[in-house]
């Protein structure tokens, strides 16, 4: 018979072990993805702080597959899911009109990565009218769910946006969403002023659209991120705390 403690302790090993299996087979499954020559240098020295391979894995992501990149900033996790996917899947690279009025260098990394990889399809919407040419497997958005809430942004702004992107997945498709964490309880408070949302906040709204929340990954966390400073400081930027939600449109 196993006392308590002992049992607790072995249950707790077996899901430090199962987690390090889960994350050891992702490297192994998408190593050739991360390996692709398509991917600039200065992507791959990225991996090692943003997991794709992990990402990958939790997205459920294979050959054939129609991804949505939502806000896709430079292209990084865009020329990832490109890879993955391989010739027989499609990406669709979503930059909002709103991203390229601000700064034009969000168009022109869209338009480089478009027309270097022939399964990613660029898309130029406004945020308020959010659409994709068909259903997809998988919408994925990273660090870039608080800016549904800036200051210029109208209060019913993530509600829409969230509502268009359940639209756009198949029954029982995936919505990947990773954010920098804001202080507990904050809600959108540092929306604006430090790039950061609470995870709480971001469930209520997603769940509010349809989606169910069936999974809460930890392989971006930073406990040393005191959560206060803007995401770009010097002092944490490339190292925030980060929430990974995956979320999955009901059947």
């Amino acid at each position: 018979m196993i006392r308590p403690g002992l049992a607790s302790a072995a249950g707790a090993l077996a899901l430090v072990l199962t987690g390090a299996v889960a994350a050891h087979s992702a490297v192994e499954t998408y190593a050739a993805v991360l390996a692709d020559p398509a991917r600039p240098a200065e992507d791959k020295a990225r991996d090692a702080a943003r997991k794709p391979d992990q990402v990958l894995a939790l997205a459920e992501i294979k050959p054939g597959d129609k991804v949505a990149d939502f806000i896709m900033g430079g292209g990084y996790f865009t020329r990832v899911f490109s890879a993955a996917v391989g010739p027989a899947g499609k990406v669709y690279a979503i930059q909002p009109a709103e991203f390229v009025q601000f700064n034009a260098q969000y168009g022109t990394s869209q338009d480089k990565v478009a027309a270097e990889l022939k399964n990613v399809t660029p898309l130029r919407p406004s945020l308020g009218a959010v659409t994709v040419p068909e259903p997809v497997d998988v919408i994925f958005t990273a660090q870039n769910y608080h800016d549904l809430h800036l200051k210029v942004a109208p209060p019913t702004l993530a509600g829409m946006v969230n509502k268009a992107l359940f639209d756009a997945l198949k029954p029982g498709g995936l919505l990947i969403v990773i954010d920098h964490y804001a202080a507990d309880g904050s809600g959108t408070r540092d929306s604006d002023s430090l790039h950061r949302i609470d995870i709480a906040t971001v469930k209520a709204e997603v769940a509010a659209a349809g989606f169910v929340l069936v999974e809460e990954q930890d392989f971006l966390r930073n406990p040393a991120d005191p959560r206060t400073a803007l995401v770009f400081d010097g002092s944490i930027k490339g190292r925030t705390d980060q929430f990974v939600l995956k979320f999955r449109k009901p059947k």
